[in-house]
């Protein structure tokens, strides 16, 4: 084979979609892998898809996206306190295309990205292909939350960013005031870049603090958004990036060159989901929450309290096995799928997802209930 680039090398595919896979080989396996909302697309976004389609909404868009959209996206930004204005926004394909144009736009080979761990992969994934160095700050000695010490610890000539995803996934963590104080302290004015991944703010069950609408970073930050975890629009892809304006106007050419533009119609669905209210699916997922903390308690399973996204890290440690072995021990003997913490980061720790119907959630927990028990007697 003729060589490719020398930074793909170490890259390699999502733990996510491996171990979903290996549960589909399993009939009847209880799904709690991906972290994917059950509910369909609320009617009224995809009756504005078929409208624009209708009126032949189907051309080329503006490579930046559509001007109602992003002027619906800034609007919506700036009414909790962003102050950005639509030329900053950018619509991509997701937030993975939000996270990509970001990371390969502002990284030089050996440029350092603090990654506060346990964390998504693909912080580490797209820093990698960038020719960057990810540099993991490992949270659970401090009750997943970002100490002074252990950030300052990090930082050299070479950090360009650091990544803040709260709540997070897969702990369902939210960064607290005092963690976002001291991110500030550490780069405010120096050149590095906060890159927030928020995802999923809105799907928050406790206040949720957020360094993208602090003025003082604002020639700083650069926001990742997706509407696919707040409206169920996974299969939709499109997300956007706002950023300092200078820095926007340098990453669309980026952008142009990946993609061109997300689809017109898609984009005037968004603009009716920016105006969707979601609170049932929010409430929906506290439920869920609530139901599984009860039930993982009583089994006397440990985990961070979980305050947003739909996510779960079950500390597995007590049981003397590594996530792989016991997620893939959980799938052939027990028929329930999670992931192994290893994907995120973070050895001992396996991640359980409750973004399923409540007969699944009850079933899986059952018959993990059931594994544990006869690991602790066997």
């Amino acid at each position: 084979m003729i060589p490719l680039n020398h930074h793909l090398d170490p890259l390699q595919r999502s733990g996510i979609r491996r171990f979903t896979n290996m549960a589909k080989e399993v009939p009847g396996c209880v799904m709690l892998t991906i972290g994917e909302p059950d509910f369909d697309t609320p009617e009224p976004i995809k009756a504005a898809a078929w409208a624009a389609l209708a009126q032949g909404q189907t051309h080329y868009a503006p490579n930046q996206g559509i001007e109602p959209l992003r002027q619906a996206i800034a609007a919506y930004e700036n009414a909790r306190g962003m102050a950005c204005q639509s030329s900053q926004v950018l619509v991509t394909v997701g937030a993975t295309g939000a996270l990509y144009t970001a990371l390969t736009g502002i990284l030089d080979p050996g440029d350092e990205v603090i990654i506060p761990t346990p964390a998504f992969s693909l912080y580490e994934t797209i820093t990698l292909a960038a020719g960057g160095v990810p540099v993991a700050l490992d949270l659970r000695a401090d009750g997943f939350q970002i100490t002074e010490a252990a950030l300052q610890a990090l930082l050299t000539p070479r950090t360009k960013a650091i990544v803040l995803n709260s709540p997070n996934n897969p702990t369902g963590t939210i960064l607290s005031g005092a963690s976002l104080e001291n991110v500030k302290q550490a780069v405010a004015g120096r050149g590095i870049y906060v890159i927030c991944d928020d995802v999923y703010r809105q799907l928050s069950y406790a206040p949720c603090p957020d360094l993208s609408v602090d003025p003082d970073l604002k020639d700083q930050i650069l926001l990742c958004q997706s509407f696919s975890k707040p409206y169920a629009m996974t299969g939709w892809r499109v997300g956007y990036l706002i950023g300092p304006q200078e820095v926007m106007d340098r990453l669309l050419l980026l952008h142009a060159a990946q993609v061109a533009a997300v689809p017109t119609f898609i984009q005037c669905a968004c603009v009716t989901a920016l105006a969707t209210d979601v609170g049932d699916m929010r409430q929906a997922y506290q439920a869920r929450r609530d139901y599984c903390v009860a039930r993982l308690e009583r089994m006397g399973l440990g985990f961070p309290a979980p305050e947003g996204a739909f996510y779960i890290f079950v500390d597995i440690r007590p049981f003397g096995m590594d996530g792989e072995t016991f997620c893939t021990r959980a799938i052939r003997e027990a028929g329930v799928a999670m992931v192994p913490g290893s994907c995120f980061g973070a050895e001992g720790f396996v991640r359980l997802s409750y973004c399923c119907g409540q007969e699944q959630l009850a079933k899986g927990l059952d018959r993990l209930e059931a594994f544990l028990k006869r690991l602790s007697t066997g």
